[in-house]
């Protein structure tokens, strides 16, 4: 065991450029001027801004690429200038004025500016990947959008909508995700092959503003990001972000308690009760906007009983579970709109079910399921999802219905339900605004249902979900002005969808981590992991 930790810190600070291993006295501790963490990376696909999707990859590409404006660290409602120093609204609200701010450079020592701000946005509807309906959804489209986001000059950039959308989610949803962040047009058009605007460049590269660059990333082994040396704002407090790819809890629990990492990013519920009592590590967590939910593939004969769908929302053991399982990953939640989004229903409105056999037979009967039926459902290597499919099954087991489960690596996982290949699947999806329309654009509307339209980044089109009525309910509560009206227009939504829409939503999650006491200002909310303002 000595040796083999050795050799894996050795080899994961090997990913850094040219640098130098540890000597043996050191093999238990890590750098001085680098977070070394224990994290499963399993789900890491690429770095391109216009494809990711998974909540590790968003994570990183936040500390490696500034985007217009920022979530306030203490406030995550609110947003405060980041690439953007100000901007302006219009009086009719569609309109917005970002003012850049000066002095910023790329890595490669190339100029920022707004032509590359606007280039980059406008690239992400061009490409038409999944995150390209984090501005469709908002009226840009292939033909529009180099005529509503434009850069009169190096320093402005303006964005004009079709509708006025509220303000403050506008900012939230396009202004402070990952399509806003500024790529390196030079650079990445130098690499571009066939057309692809860079985008196979970008899978293992980043090229844009931000506190760290990525260095390598070494798939199924780990991640270095390096401090930009050409950042415009605060310099890092800590040289490199070292993220070792540890699938196994065991292991991630033996690296942090014997130093051989500083953060351990998925302990399993056991290991973070044991630790915190322990008092030898630190345990941090903070509710972020993520579910954990049990989806249905619509076009499947038996899931698209909107009665089957509700009977598999009463076999789960929503307090066991967060007794057991939960208790410092996550809090039961039914609601598409997560604790603390503007307009989300409150903890018990937002939660009215619980484990009950019978109510769940008697939906099937009503369904033509008195019997009940044989079904697969997948999970990936999240540490709750095996126990939490174990016990539903256990628990499905008494009504007649037989599910069979298959365990997979998140990478085949997102693969299989972004394919619509699939009966049922436990996952989780985060999104990337404090506001119910986050979610309500994401899990309940679904623009275009056909396989061809491919809209991967929809888990209401994963789940072959279509229904105009809900549309036409998500749109009105998008664009309705009076703010108390809005409110209530989702929580509509909301108990509606808990009946009959297409995933059984189970808890919200928890951001936990093991910290050792090393670790000082490590900062979080529910949409941010500030690695920049960490220090040792």
């Amino acid at each position: 065991m000595h040796n083999t930790r050795k050799r894996a810190l050795n080899n994961l600070i090997g990913l850094t450029l040219g640098c130098a291993v540890l000597p043996l006295a050191a093999q238990a501790q890590t750098p001085a001027d680098s977070l070394v963490m224990a994290w499963n990376i399993d789900a890491i696909s690429t770095f391109d801004p216009a494809q990711i999707g998974e909540v590790v990859t968003n994570e990183i590409i936040k500390n490696t690429c500034d985007t217009l404006v920022d979530f306030d660290p203490k406030d995550e409602s609110q947003v405060i200038p980041r690439l953007a120093k100000s901007w302006d609204i219009s009086p009719d609200r569609r309109r917005i004025t970002f003012h850049l701010n000066s002095g910023l450079t790329f890595p490669s020592g190339n100029k920022a500016t707004a032509k590359d701000v606007a280039w980059s946005l406008q690239r992400v509807v061009l490409l038409g990947f999944g995150n390209s309906a984090t501005l469709t959804e908002y009226g840009f489209d292939k033909d529009n959008v180099t005529q509503r986001i434009t850069a009169p000059d190096d320093d402005t950039l303006v964005m004009g909508f079709d509708q006025p959308y509220p303000t403050n989610l506008v900012l939230q949803a396009i202004a402070a995700n990952n399509v806003s962040t500024t790529l390196d047009r030079a650079l990445v058009e130098q690499n571009a092959v066939n057309g692809d605007m860079g985008n196979k460049y970008l899978t293992t590269h980043t090229a844009c503003v931000g506190p760290y660059q990525l260095m390598r990333w070494n798939a199924g082994e780990g991640v270095m990001l390096q401090a930009n040396k050409e950042y415009w704002g605060a310099a890092p407090k800590l040289q490199r972000i070292l993220i070792r790819h540890v699938a196994e809890t065991g292991t991630q629990r033996l690296l942090l308690t014997q130093g051989d990492v500083d953060i351990a990013r998925d302990l399993a519920p056991d290991d973070l009760r044991d630790l915190d009592q322990g008092g030898q590590v630190k345990i941090e967590k903070v509710l972020k906007p993520q579910l954990f939910f049990w989806t249905f593939n619509s076009e499947d004969p038996i899931f698209k009983n909107p009665k089957v769908r509700l009977a598999m929302r009463y076999l789960i053991d929503y307090q066991g579970l967060a007794s057991t399982v939960m208790p410092y990953l996550g809090v039961p939640r039914a609601s598409f709109a997560q604790l603390g989004a503007y307009g989300a229903l409150d903890k018990d409105a937002g939660q009215p079910f619980k484990l009950d056999l019978a109510k769940a037979k008697q939906l099937l009967t009503e369904a033509g399921y008195p019997d009940g039926f044989s079904a697969k459902l997948i999970i990936g290597t999240l540490p709750h999802s095996a126990p939490i499919a174990q016990s539903t099954q256990e628990n499905a087991s008494k009504i007649g219905v037989r599910l069979s489960i298959e365990s997979m690596a998140n990478a085949q996982l997102f693969s299989r339900v972004r394919g619509r290949e699939f009966q049922s699947a436990m996952m989780a999806w985060q999104t990337a605004v404090p506001d119910a329309h986050g979610n309500a654009s994401r899990l309940v509307f679904n623009p275009d249902n056909s396989k061809e339209a491919k809209k991967t980044q929809y888990p209401s089109w994963r789940a072959a979900y279509f229904d105009p009525a809900m549309n036409r309910q998500v749109t009105d509560a998008l664009l309705e002005p009076d703010a108390q009206k809005r409110i209530a227009r989702y929580h509509t939504l909301q108990e509606e969808q808990m009946q009959q829409g297409p995933m059984a939503i189970m808890f919200q999650m928890y951001n936990t981590a093991g910290l050792t006491k090393q670790v000082k200002d490590w900062t979080w909310n529910g949409f941010r992991v500030y690695y920049a303002v960490a220090a040792k």
